[in-house]
């Protein structure tokens, strides 16, 4: 499962009724972070846009500020980017792999402080892979998946969430886009 099908599946395990349609300039996006995005992404952007998983899970937008934000200081990915790079910095030696810090962009963050990114290396960002810093743990690991196939795991295999996420997250998933906060 990868992609917009990865999106379609968590549409199984969360309801896009409080979706918003980001309505993204993908074009604008693009230039300012001179990459693509993967395609779950941007389709996760188009179904439900950014906002919060059961309250614990946030996933950000991919522009620094939108019309009617409501917290108009906060950049978006930026911030989270570079908190993670730093923290990449701080860990990288308690690791068993290396990343380009650069090639560190953030996501999404959770209550319980862990912020998830992708390693941007390669040309395909359908093929890159997320990095989880769990602050419960101070550790950093690789995860071999898609942002969507990622969320759609975390939601739905109590076992696979050892050790990616510091918060409990309810049996029954929700979704909030920040506009209907």
């Amino acid at each position: 499962m990868c992609g917009t099908d990865a999106v379609a599946a968590l549409g199984e395990l969360m309801p896009v009724t409080d979706g918003v349609d980001e309505r993204v300039d993908w074009g604008e996006v693009e230039a300012v972070w001179g990459t693509r995005f993967p395609s779950d992404y941007v389709r996760f952007m188009e179904v439900y846009g950014a906002g919060a998983i059961s309250e614990t899970i946030s996933i950000l937008l991919p522009t620094p500020h939108v019309e009617g934000w409501p917290y108009r200081t906060d950049p978006g990915l930026q911030d989270e980017t570079d908190v993670a790079r730093e923290t990449w910095e701080m860990l990288r030696d308690e690791t068993d792999f290396d990343v380009d810090p650069e090639s560190i962009v953030a996501w999404g963050v959770t209550s319980g402080a862990d912020i998830y990114s992708w390693v941007t290396a390669g040309d395909d960002p359908e093929r890159w892979p997320v990095l989880i810093f769990s602050r419960g743990n101070d550790v950093m690991r690789l995860v071999p998946l898609g942002m969507a196939e990622f969320l759609h795991r975390l939601l739905s295999d109590v076992a696979f969430r050892e050790g990616k996420i510091n918060i409990v997250l309810p049996d029954e998933a929700s979704f909030v886009n920040w506009r209907n906060r």
